[in-house]
């Protein structure tokens, strides 16, 4: 029998937490057909934001990398709200990362990797994506990074 997505989190430490509410007017996820669109996720635990201001000035790389990863966790989040159950992604289609950053930092793709990297762990083959790893000037709160996804769903 194939590997879970609920074991590969379990094996990796991850509690999916439960998903966030919307912070303004707008819906957490939407779908349409067979697919599913996640608001953007920011690097929130326990209701607390984990990376806050600039990459290439108050947060380093390693610092976003990681704030990504809490991103995809809130990602998957959202996910398994909308379906109940995340064996019901069939695969993950795109993700886009947004990186707060100075002008001159020039490793957003770096610091997707974390979501990317944490996607792939967490949903095997079904989590091989697009993607796109955007430099901004800011992010909500002052998160230094959001990320948001596309899923192929059941």
């Amino acid at each position: 029998m194939a590997e879970t997505i609920e074991k590969r989190l379990s094996d990796l430490g991850i509690v999916i937490p439960a998903a966030a509410a919307p912070a303004a007017n707008y819906v957490p996820y939407a779908r349409t057909g067979n697919l599913l669109f996640t608001a953007g996720q920011l690097p929130l635990k326990d209701g607390k934001l984990q990376a806050a201001g600039l990459l290439g000035r108050e947060v380093d790389t390693a610092t976003g990398k990681e704030a990504a990863k809490f991103c995809a966790i809130n990602v998957l989040a959202q996910a398994k709200a909308a379906l109940g159950d995340l064996e019901k992604i069939s695969k993950l289609v795109k993700i886009t990362v947004f990186v707060a950053s100075t002008p001159d930092f020039t490793e957003q793709h770096l610091v997707a990797n974390g979501a990317s990297d944490l996607l792939a762990a967490v949903l095997g083959e079904r989590g091989k994506h697009a993607r796109a790893a955007v430099g901004t000037a800011s992010l909500p709160l002052n998160a230094a990074v959001e990320v948001e996804a596309i899923f192929e769903v059941e």
